[in-house]
């Protein structure tokens, strides 16, 4: 039997796609300072959805940053409530000549809608207001009492969300907090993220002499900081892929025998991996799989290496310096400062004399674990399954979205990553994507989760 909000969802569809549409055109660009007006426009808009969508308590709330939207509706007759973040603010568009539409006028071909945000994360965003605008429609209330909290800083670092957070610790108390800003496994296969990867980043110059000099007459008798920073570098990983700096693995929560069997019965195909890539073989640690080694494993990446001179032909200089950015993918119990001064300590044991090495930090953020067995994971699987007709998968992510360890540690609460996106679905490059499936049918997730969670124990 069909729930009442799946016939609501179903006929208002063309209504919410137009909303939506709305929604997308407004080029809410966090990074670039003349978009400073459209990200209130986007705020303003947010304020005016939720409003229609029967939320109260709807407000912008100041920052030193682009404004946060806060919205709630708290007459549930259960006491659980759920917190709701997202983020409004989308990464630039460039290079613009690669789009096949303008990217901030939305366009709907082949059931997919594209725009800049589609996916990430103003169209996720959208779907968790329509859904208590369905219940509250259909229902006349919700199952659970329910916050937002949406801010327009996330494309940038989310800078001012963890003060704001600590400061409304009261206002923003939840019993979970659920984010749909993670990719699912594959087109209809769906997938709870439990674990997110860490970061942490910084910028490695070396020098020489005090100025450049000529190969011919200095050459072999003065130290040359390209040839010390790529010693260096080499001395960063053994010959098995592993991080030979000391202490990087010391705090690493291993494997577990169940997960690593549940990611082998996802029958990744890494021979695919390199067809799309292009490249003869995967590298990494030995001793472990593509997804392991992307998902659940440290690591220490060279980002860029710059020095001497870079023009067309020869300039045959020893160059006064060389320069190399840094980063680090965290997992759980790793701290960003332990990791940054375990490899500042091997940078500096590691450098040849007659150069000077200095270490600039920059990024850094907390990786963030949950236990899959968790009771609100577990309802998040059912939901998954009443609406995609299949068991979804249980999986980690490699990348970092450092707000999310920062918002479980502040307010002492279990977190669920349920996104709707594909990984196809060019999230920060041109021609963003969504596909309208996940659309409807995260719809029906979302209703369906905040249902289930009315007889889901955990606290």
């Amino acid at each position: 039997m069909k729930e009442k909000y799946e016939a609501f969802l179903n006929e208002r569809r063309s209504e919410h796609l137009e909303e939506m549409k709305a929604f997308l055109r407004i080029p809410s660009v966090s990074a670039l300072s003349e978009h400073k007006e459209d990200m209130n426009r986007a705020a303003k808009w947010l304020v005016d959805s939720m409003k229609k969508a029967g939320l109260e308590n709807v407000k912008l709330m100041p920052t030193a940053g682009n404004p946060i939207v806060y919205a709630d509706w708290l007459h549930a007759d259960s006491d659980k409530t759920v917190l709701v973040y997202g983020h409004y603010d989308v990464q630039p568009v460039d290079p613009l000549h690669l789009w096949q539409t303008p990217p901030f006028e939305p366009d709907i071909r082949d059931e997919k809608i594209y725009a800049r945000g589609a996916s990430d994360d103003k169209g996720q965003v959208f779907m968790h207001i329509k859904a208590v605008e369905a219940l509250l429609q259909t229902e006349g209330k919700l199952p659970v009492n329910i916050k937002f909290c949406i801010e327009g800083e996330e494309e940038v670092g989310s800078p001012t969300l963890e003060p704001f957070v600590a400061e409304n610790k009261d206002l923003l108390a939840a019993d979970v907090l659920v984010i749909s800003d993670t990719p699912m496994l594959e087109r209809g296969k769906p997938a709870i993220c439990y674990g997110l990867r860490g970061l942490c980043a910084m910028q490695v110059d070396v020098y020489g002499a005090n100025g450049d000099l000529h190969s011919g007459i200095y050459g072999g008798g003065v130290a040359n900081p390209l040839h010390a920073l790529s010693s260096i570098l080499a001395s960063l990983h053994d010959a098995d892929g592993r991080v030979a700096v000391k202490g990087f693995y010391d705090q690493v929560v291993p494997l577990t025998a169940e997960e690593r069997q549940a990611y082998r019965e996802l029958n990744y195909d890494e021979g695919a991996v390199k067809q799309e890539l292009n490249v003869s073989e995967l590298y990494g640690e030995a001793g472990y799989s593509f997804l392991e080694r992307t998902w659940a494993r440290p690591t220490l990446e060279v980002n860029g290496l710059y020095g001497g001179f870079q023009g067309e032909g020869t300039k045959t200089v020893l160059p006064a310096e060389a320069h190399a950015k840094l980063s680090c993918r965290l997992v759980a119990n790793q701290e960003p400062d332990d990791i940054l001064n375990a490899v500042e300590a091997h940078i500096h044991a590691h450098t040849p004399p007659g150069v000077r090495v200095t270490v600039n930090r920059t990024d850094k953020g907390r990786p963030f674990q949950m236990p899959y067995d968790h009771p609100v994971i577990q309802a998040a699987m059912t939901a998954y399954e009443k609406a995609y007709e299949v068991k979804p998968a249980l999986t980690r992510m490699g990348g970092s979205i450092p707000i999310v360890e920062g918002f479980g540690r502040l307010l002492a609460i279990p977190i669920v990553l349920m996104g709707f996106g594909l990984p196809g679905e060019n999230f920060h490059a041109p021609n963003e994507h969504f596909h309208l499936e996940n659309f409807d049918k995260g719809l029906l997730t979302i209703c369906a989760y905040l249902k289930e969670l009315v007889h889901t124990d955990w606290n």
